[in-house]
């Protein structure tokens, strides 16, 4: 696969398109959902609830930590993980502006 050609395109659009590209996993969406049910969580906890290894829930939650949608904290040997408000409600914001813009267009 070639790589994703970027130039033209503001840094908003670029980097909301790789942050959908990250919720664009099962694995990924399901994370964001469990986090979203419960105030915090330590990595074993979703090794309970996915049918995933260990280290390729730990990808995963690298991969959404680099997208900044979650935040974790350090706690003994663990790492507590919950979303960041901030960076989803941009997420949000971004769709909201598109769902906003169609809504007001004329249908094709």
């Amino acid at each position: 696969m070639g790589i994703t050609k970027t130039i033209g395109f503001s840094e908003t659009v670029i980097k909301m398109a790789d942050i959908l590209k990250v919720l664009g996993h099962p694995a990924r969406l399901s994370i964001m959902q469990y986090l979203a049910t419960s105030p915090s969580c330590i990595c074993n906890d979703l090794v309970e609830e996915l049918p995933l290894a260990q280290p390729t829930i730990s990808r995963h939650l690298s991969e959404l930590k680099r997208v900044e949608l979650i935040q974790g904290q350090i706690s003994g040997k663990n790492i507590c993980y919950c979303i960041n408000p901030q960076k989803w409600s941009e997420v949000l914001q971004h769709l909201k502006m598109i769902t906003t813009s169609l809504s007001s267009k004329k249908q094709c």
